[in-house]
């Protein structure tokens, strides 16, 4: 007969009751009496565990694990009597220092925990750290007492999401934002409103994981202040809410502010996607500071050169060893915590061709970290984007490993679309490809035309209102003499470079950012808006500005007033995507397939009905999209023209009862360029169209009321 053992202490370390720990799971967990704490290393010779006083960040205990305390490569404790709240708390690694072989012990380093939960150091945003600290971040354990009030994930289909790219801090920060808490997790609470008012369902988060945004502190010459990290792509503690994007953040409740943003967003029908970057970390390559990684098991953790040196396929300095087994754990383990914990809907992963690389940086067939994301059951329901590409090189856009659960950010769609609206020749074949959801990248496998993220801009480039303003990057205030940012923007100015009060040119401009957005929300996928783009935002000419923590980066609510035209035909054009099936479908649409009305899924046209011009001069595409549904027939006519000089379109002919009705066309001045299904003005059988230079149009056939 057995006899029953609670748990209890068995030895005493440091004048602390303890007892050996549970392996798993890694970091801390509460357990009955005290904090079990569990760290992994596969070549440290010593592991102790370092204890700070939460209030005076003081030192309290240093707790030397006996061996006995470590099973395999881990080592684990119990501390009986401690309280979770008071105490914040880090390790000293000891082993070999010999880098040739991978191996960069310190034990005077106090290392984060790297699945620690919550991090101090940057608590409150923009303050600056003291320097002098020895140990900068610690970890601290949080309640797990947060009432989410029944809430879940929401499992919107990706054909009708409509996807918002933000910055948790930009979206809010301008002092015109007018609300209570601006640059936090509260502050987007504060604006559901408004994005219920524009249209979208998904708001995908630039990284919210914790970061310092002091990790550059580089001099600028150019404005004489300092440059800051801002988009946070580079991760200091991958389960961990930036502090700093939360008004509580000082009192140490970041995680209850952002699972209160999510569960607000939840209840107002909106999904939240995180940006996450898993190629590469803070510690930069072999003169970066030592914080976690690096000294737990730098050689596990890091793609390393056959001389210890650290591959840089992330252009950050170091790149992760994604396959790894115990790296491969801890990123599934991570993305498992913030779907079960913090219930995220999706992660949209940043330069995700490293994932694919094993330990010496070449590509492989079946990356195991893909395959076990792609596969995972916590994960099944979840948004799985991949940034198809990386600094090293490698571009798997339509050949991403994708086990037909990865999407991926479309660069052709960006790059065909600029370059048709700026009129570049042999573009029109280009463009029609990207409206019909990028079949020659994935239609093979049966991927569909949800494996497209379709954008335009996103926050890497210019905004849309520059994009048509300016022909060439200027950098200048990021103090690195215009070198940095892509040279490759395909953007035309209309005329004039940069900021300007010519009428025409202004015009111009404005049908431009008009016409993107009718491509944008007409093409199969699904499509992408940046922050501020509904509303004219710009970065006056920066394509770059990811260390700016200003009005560059800052969302300026004044435009809505001073660009309300624009705002309003985004918010009509998003409605029109929602309101027909025809633009939604998950199945890349054929023209030898049925669709409606005598139309075929999609047809081409040109000037005349039924003959597309793919000629290398041609500025003119112009497609029927139709489809039959329970709620009835859905039939739209799209065209656009990239030419400096009018065309008269004759349209295909429409069954009796059935009119053509227009629906969009950016050649007109508001409020007639873009009306409601039932506002538009009806055509005449004579069914021609005059389509005016650097115009689009949008027509919905409409069944006549007798």
């Amino acid at each position: 007969m057995s006899t029953r053992i609670d748990l209890y202490p068995t030895a005493e370390i440091s004048g602390w009751k303890v007892r050996p720990g549970r392996v798993r799971p890694y970091g801390t967990s509460l357990v009955p009496g005290g904090v079990n704490f569990s760290i992994y290393s596969s070549a440290a010779t010593s592991c102790t565990l370092v204890l700070f006083d939460r209030q005076s960040r003081k030192i309290i205990a240093e707790l030397l694990l006996p061996d006995s305390f470590r099973i395999g490569d881990v080592w684990s404790v119990v501390i009986f009597d401690l309280d979770p709240e008071s105490f914040e708390y880090g390790y000293r690694m000891d082993g070999p220092w010999d880098p040739a072989i991978g191996h960069r012990f310190d034990a005077s380093k106090v290392l984060l925990d790297p699945y620690v939960r919550s991090i101090s150091g940057r608590d409150v945003w923009g303050i600056p750290p003291d320097w002098d600290d020895e140990f900068p971040y610690r970890g601290f354990v949080i309640p797990e007492d947060f009432d989410w009030r029944g809430d879940s994930s929401l499992e919107i289909p990706s054909e009708d999401l409509i996807v918002y790219e933000m910055h948790v801090r930009g979206f809010t920060r301008h002092q015109t934002s007018a609300i209570a808490h601006p640059g936090t997790y509260a502050g987007v609470v504060e604006k559901i409103p408004y994005l219920i008012g524009l249209g979208v369902n998904c708001v995908e988060l630039l990284p919210v994981f914790e970061f310092d945004e002091f990790e550059l502190s580089v001099p600028n010459s150019y404005t004489g202040g300092t440059n800051m990290n801002y988009w946070g792509y580079s991760t200091v503690g991958f389960f961990a809410p930036k502090a700093g994007f939360a008004a509580t953040g000082s009192l140490g409740m970041q995680a209850d502010e952002f699972k209160s943003m999510v569960r607000a967003l939840h209840q107002a029908g909106i999904e939240v996607i995180l940006d996450v970057v898993f190629n590469h970390t803070c510690e930069g390559d072999h003169r970066g500071p030592t914080i976690s990684f690096r000294g737990l098991d730098n050689q596990i953790y890091y793609l390393l050169t056959p001389e210890g040196y650290y591959h840089n396929f992330s252009g950050c300095g170091n790149s992760l060893n994604c396959n790894n087994p115990v790296v491969r754990d801890m990123v599934l383990e991570c993305l498992r915590f913030w779907v079960s914990e913090y219930h995220i809907d999706g992660f949209r992963f940043d330069a995700a061709a490293i994932l694919g690389r094993d330990p010496s940086g070449m590509i492989m067939n079946n990356p195991p970290l893909l395959e076990s994301v792609a596969l995972d059951p916590i994960l099944k329901k979840c948004k799985l984007i991949a940034e198809a590409w990386d600094a090293g090189g490698l571009y798997l856009l339509g050949k991403f490993p994708n086990y037909g659960r990865f999407s991926e950010w479309n660069g052709k769609f960006r790059d065909d679309t600029r370059d048709f609206l700026r009129g570049m020749p042999d573009h029109a074949s280009l463009l029609a490809t990207r409206i019909a959801g990028s079949p020659d990248l994935y239609e093979a496998g049966g991927r569909g035309p949800l494996a497209s993220i379709n954008f335009i801009t996103c926050h890497d480039g210019f905004t849309l209102r520059d994009l048509v303003s300016y022909n060439h990057k200027h950098n200048d205030t990021n103090g690195e003499d215009n070198r940095d940012g892509s040279d490759d923007n395909r953007s035309w100015n209309c005329g004039i470079e940069g900021e300007t009060t010519d009428k025409e040119i202004c015009s111009l401009r404005l049908r431009q950012i008009k016409n993107a957005l009718l491509m944008l929300m007409v093409a199969r996928g699904t499509p992408m808006l940046l922050m501020g783009d509904e509303m004219g935002r710009t970065q006056w000419g920066n394509n770059n500005v990811y260390c700016h923590d200003n009005h560059l980066n800052w969302l300026d609510w004044s435009l809505l007033e001073s660009e309300s035209e624009l705002f309003r035909f985004t918010r009509l054009a998003i409605s029109l995507r929602l309101r027909h099936p025809a633009l939604r479908s998950s199945r890349h649409p054929r023209s030898d397939r049925a669709g409606a009305l005598g139309f075929p899924e999609i047809s081409w046209h040109g000037s005349q009905p039924w003959s597309p011009d793919w000629s290398a001069e041609s500025r003119l595409v112009a497609v029927v999209l139709a489809s039959t549904t329970s709620s009835g027939e859905d039939v739209i006519y799209y065209a656009w023209n990239s030419s400096s000089t009018a065309n008269i379109l004759q349209l295909p002919s429409l069954p009796e009862p059935f009119y053509w009705r227009v629906a969009v066309n950016t050649g007109c001045d508001a409020p007639s360029d873009i009306n409601n299904d039932d506002e538009g003005p009806l055509l005449e059988p004579t069914h021609s169209f005059l389509i005016g230079p650097y115009s689009s149009i949008a027509l919905i056939a409409y069944r006549q009321k007798s």
